[in-house]
């Protein structure tokens, strides 16, 4: 199976700086993610594209994150995101709205907690997120803490620290 996975930064892939104290985005931690798992038939090609916490993306970022699904969608059977979970629902609604009929799942997955931290849920939600990209059908979803939800209408629940589907806003 091929998997083309996209790094965006975001809580997962923050690092801690000793020389400053600092927690940020400075690289992908992707690779250690992936090499850490045992995957004998997935092909997996691997995108980092932004190092930002999601809080600081914007619309040219979300831009981005589009076009470059656009072009995984053409060789790839699923495309998973690795997305800050502050805004992630907001990335999630674009490419459901802009995004009619895709090709196969668009799975985003996060951590509430950075994979460098000891009580990190990273490895979870991703190894969830490349099972889901075996089993869900064409669509764009975000998958974490054994939960799969189906854009629209998925939104963070801070107080609980995941996320959840809502009803559909009236207008």
């Amino acid at each position: 199976m091929k998997i083309t996975m996209i790094s965006t930064g975001g809580t997962i892939e923050k690092t801690y700086n000793e020389l400053d104290g600092s927690l940020s985005n400075y690289s992908s931690v992707m690779v250690r993610i992936i090499n850490s798992l045992r995957l004998p038939d997935l092909e997996i090609m691997q995108q980092s594209i932004i190092f930002k916490d999601s809080l600081d993306m914007d619309d040219n970022d979300r831009e981005i994150i589009q076009r470059i699904v656009n072009q995984a969608m053409k060789s790839s059977e699923a495309v998973i995101i690795l997305h800050g979970t502050d805004t992630l629902e907001i990335t999630g609604e674009k490419l459901y709205n802009e995004i009619e009929k895709p090709a196969c799942p668009i799975i985003l997955t996060g951590a509430m907690q950075p994979f460098v931290f000891k009580d990190t849920d990273a490895m979870q939600n991703v190894t969830e997120a490349l099972l889901a990209a075996r089993l869900l059908t064409p669509g764009i979803y975000a998958v974490m803490h054994n939960r799969v939800l189906a854009f629209p209408n998925v939104k963070k629940d801070r107080k609980a620290g995941t996320f959840i589907k809502t009803m559909a806003e009236k207008r």
